[in-house]
């Protein structure tokens, strides 16, 4: 018995086979193409996200058995906005993404005309092209003739999760579930529910949005002939952050984790009654039992930090691969003044700025890639603290995604942040949370404190001896922060 679990990310889709045990025995990947039209805008193509999740979801079938396969769970980025038509199931333009920026004068005029408090209040988010609601209506004010076939039934609205359960049902459901509704900003989170009010101050008929649906549970079946011979019940949904949230056990109150995936995602567990932040971290809902509760967290977003070592890789062709920073990074013992403010499609938590822009300083002739390429690990653990100084006190943080394999990165968060950073045994935590969804919401596990067992530490970092040069390099690269911001 074990169970199917689809990670549809920014840069591709994995998909992998869980076992009772919480262990990852099988697994699939496909990359896709990025597009970047204009500067500042990022884009996907949803056909292309459909080929590499069955590319990525025939690759697994070849390791396992697949009459041994109960569930399927799937896990997203967030904010992304597909539009699909209904009955072909074509989309009719290329996916925005959520790091995409073209938005940022819409947010400016919003907020110009007084609407942020209002928004910040129903969703616990803020007026940022980072959102769905605003990506929007960017396409009604732009795309007019594609804005008139989502006004008259036509074209579907939703965000990735929802584009593949209806490509795998033959377009027999919209739904999506409570983790991505929250991360629209047309959903209250009062309520539990999309918002007439926002639906109509962002101009989106509600009739073209997702049903919302409890986070485990069998929603539907997927279809044989549209997804790769497989009848599985899809039994879990989550946008891709809560999904680690959850894939970390951090099922109590002030359980905290760290994804270090495109960007970072710093998350703790609230319970079951939203908790408002006045420090630039947003307010969101985690997941939804199949009773109606509702838990809730309270989130950092940083949109730059792996990218920003791909960026290394694809852009200044410093590293010859992800992997390699590390090594690269550990033949000089500092960075010698260098810093990097990584705000290549803006900042997000805490300083919220759609027009900064990345930032290299500190260079002399005795600056070499060795440097730079340290300067960006350091750059990514001083993101994250810049969000830590802002929640509640944490005794200890889980950290997971492809660079919390990074010994000297983990090593250098928890000197940053003073606390201890554990990396779990599995750390494609995001996969995992999928996969226990539907667990859990099929019977293979019968609670979350059966999932619980399941988590294995496989190294704790503890904080060094060098707090007060921790805190001097913090406290310097926070000021190139400052001179990045307003740029473009």
């Amino acid at each position: 018995m074990s169970v199917l679990a689809i990670d549809a990310g920014t840069t591709g889709v994995t998909a992998v086979v869980v076992d009772l045990d919480g262990s990852i025995v099988a697994k699939g990947y496909q990359e896709f193409s990025q597009h970047f039209p204009q500067p500042g805008w990022v884009e996907h193509a949803p056909e292309e996200i459909w080929q590499a999740t069955l590319a990525a979801t025939k690759e697994v079938l070849t390791k396992v058995d697949a009459d041994d396969l109960t569930a399927l769970g799937i896990t997203n980025q967030r904010e992304t906005v597909v539009l699909w038509d209904r009955e072909t199931l074509g989309s009719p333009r290329r996916a925005i993404v959520w790091q995409d920026r073209r938005s940022a004068d819409i947010c400016t005029r919003l907020r110009e005309e007084g609407h942020e408090d209002r928004v910040t209040e129903l969703t616990g988010l803020r007026l940022d092209p980072y959102f769905s609601g605003t990506k929007l209506v960017w396409l009604r004010e732009n795309e007019p003739h594609t804005w008139a076939l989502v006004e008259s039934g036509r074209y579907a609205v939703g965000t990735v999760d929802s584009y593949l359960i209806a490509r795998m049902t033959r377009g027999n459901w919209h739904v999506t579930d409570v983790s991505n509704a929250s991360r629209t900003l047309l959903f209250d989170l009062g309520k539990g529910d999309w918002s007439d009010e926002l639906c109509e101050l962002f101009g989106v008929p509600r009739s073209a949005l997702p049903e919302i649906v409890p986070s485990w549970g069998v929603v539907d079946t997927t279809d044989a002939r549209s997804f790769c011979g497989l009848e599985l019940p899809i039994a879990g949904i989550a946008g891709d952050q809560q999904s680690a949230l959850f894939g970390q056990t951090c099922f109590d109150v002030g359980d905290t984790k760290c994804t270090y995936g495109t960007g970072s995602f710093i998350l703790t567990n609230t319970g079951t009654e939203p908790v408002r932040s006045d420090a630039g971290l947003l307010t969101t809902a985690a997941w939804r039992s199949p009773e109606g509760e509702t838990t809730y967290a309270l989130e950092g977003s940083i949109f730059v930090t792996g990218a920003a070592v791909q960026w290394l890789r694809d852009g200044l062709q410093i590293i010859g691969s992800a992997a390699e920073a590390e090594a690269v990074a550990r033949t000089v013992e500092d960075t010698d003044g260098v810093y990097f403010v990584p705000a290549l499609t803006g900042l997000g938590a805490p300083h919220w700025d759609p027009h900064a822009r990345g930032l290299l300083i500190g260079m002399t002739r005795g600056t070499t890639r060795a440097h730079v390429v340290r300067a960006t690990l350091e750059a990514i653990a001083f993101e994250v603290r810049d969000v830590l100084e802002t929640m509640p006190e944490l005794t200890s943080i889980k950290v997971d995604g492809g660079a919390a394999a990074n010994n000297l990165l983990c090593q250098m968060q928890a000197d940053q942040v003073g606390l201890p950073v554990e990396r779990p045994k599995l750390v494609e935590t995001t996969a995992l949370g999928a996969a226990f969804l539907a667990g859990l919401g099929t019977g293979v596990w019968s609670s979350t404190e059966e999932l619980k067992q399941t988590w294995q530490l496989e190294a704790r970092f503890s904080p060094g001896d060098g707090r007060t040069a921790a805190d001097a390099g913090y406290e310097r690269w926070t000021e190139a922060v400052h001179r990045s911001k307003g740029w473009a």
